[in-house]
């Protein structure tokens, strides 16, 4: 008896659970009440396992809810460990809005109409730990047209009243109003719970197309964007790493280089989160940018400038850079380049895009 009680003490004080993540106890603190008398306070403290061992290089791919939900999709890119991936970053919220299973704990995704059963959370969990893969839960946080929908309260406005849309006509909510923060990190939560490795916040940002200048933010105060946006992630890793996972942000691959108006600040992010994953796509940077007369045609020299203006932007934190690689329109070689500069500039590994589901098997090798 007295050696299980030493046992669980000193678990407690190791900062460990002995049954899983997220396991809660319970201690007696004393305080002095107004009349001087000592009373005590019962709080309850949440104690969690830490996150899993992060791989040695990540090389990764972008999945889908609605792929994964495709019979045998989800074994196809297992099956690219053979070919040197060892992580897999799937949906839990996507940037329509839609959540990929229904989250625990979060009735108004339920009322929104966004939730979808894309895939049960924790059998993707337990087959992907089986392999040995380590799980990237994605969740886009501002644009959001399921919940401005049914909650126009939470939603920029334009200045006749209505929903602000987006050139393409996709409604965001709104980052100054804290029931979004909630909303967003709760959905969140529900994955980190279900057993992701981490959990990545995407669009976590103030919108950058469509008609900006029109957008009226109900309740803004006069916190600079950049501060906001930092204020939010810190936010949200305060409520997820205790539930034993990593938190990282994806960010503009410019937003290093020069301030985009949208509230990222790599240098204020850096400080609250695990991973930085600067979207280095040579597509959408525009002619000059980085002094690349042409950074599309320039794939390899185009990441290596981006992660050495986000260096100097991280430095001090603790924060890793694991950057987003193009991998559409490009050949094998063209993507190879991409990744050998992210090698070359010291990332923590590098995760492959393609909205299609289709990637380059090469690509995911392990350095020579």
């Amino acid at each position: 008896m007295a050696a299980t009680l030493l046992l669980a003490v000193l678990a407690l004080a190791g900062g460990m659970t002995l049954a899983g993540k997220s396991e809660q106890t319970v201690s007696a603190k004393p305080t002095s009440a107004a009349n001087g008398q000592i009373t005590t306070r019962i709080q309850t403290l949440q104690v969690a396992t830490r996150p899993r061992p992060l791989p040695v290089e990540v090389r990764g791919v972008h999945v889908t809810g609605a792929l994964a939900s495709l019979p045998g999709k989800l074994d196809e890119y297992v099956r690219l460990t053979r070919h040197g991936l060892n992580t897999i970053q799937l949906d839990v919220k996507d940037e329509g809005g839609e959540i990929a299973f229904p989250p625990s704990g979060v009735p108004l995704a339920g009322k929104t109409g966004a939730v979808r059963t894309y895939y049960d959370p924790r059998e993707v969990v337990k087959r992907l730990h089986r392999k040995g893969v380590y799980l990237i839960g994605r969740v886009v946080v501002f644009q959001d047209p399921y919940l401005a929908a049914a909650r126009p309260d939470f939603a920029i406005r334009n200045r006749s009243g209505g929903v602000w849309e987006t050139s393409a006509g996709l409604a965001w909510v709104n980052p100054y109003d804290r029931r979004v923060w909630d909303y967003a990190v709760s959905v969140a939560a529900s994955a980190a719970r279900a057993g992701f490795d981490e959990i990545m916040l995407d669009y976590v940002r103030f919108p950058s197309d469509g008609d900006v200048a029109n957008a009226v933010y109900p309740g803004r105060t006069r916190v600079p964007k950049g501060e906001l946006i930092a204020s939010f992630v810190a936010y949200a890793k305060q409520r997820l790493a205790p539930l034993g996972v990593r938190v990282s942000t994806a960010l503009f691959g410019l937003s290093a280089t020069r301030d985009m108006g949208i509230g990222q600040v790599p240098r204020w992010i850096s400080q609250h989160v695990d991973h930085v994953h600067p979207m280095a796509y040579p597509d959408l940077y525009g002619g000059g940018e980085l002094g690349i007369v042409s950074p599309s045609s320039e794939p390899g020299e185009t990441v290596f400038r981006t992660l050495l203006d986000f260096k100097e932007q991280v430095r001090g934190s603790r924060a890793q850079l694991i950057p987003w690689i193009q991998d559409w329109n490009y050949r094998p070689e063209q993507v190879l380049q991409q990744v050998r500069a992210a090698r070359l500039q010291g990332a923590k590994g590098y995760l492959l895009w393609n909205a299609r589901g289709l990637y380059t098997k090469s690509a995911l090798a392990p350095p020579s």
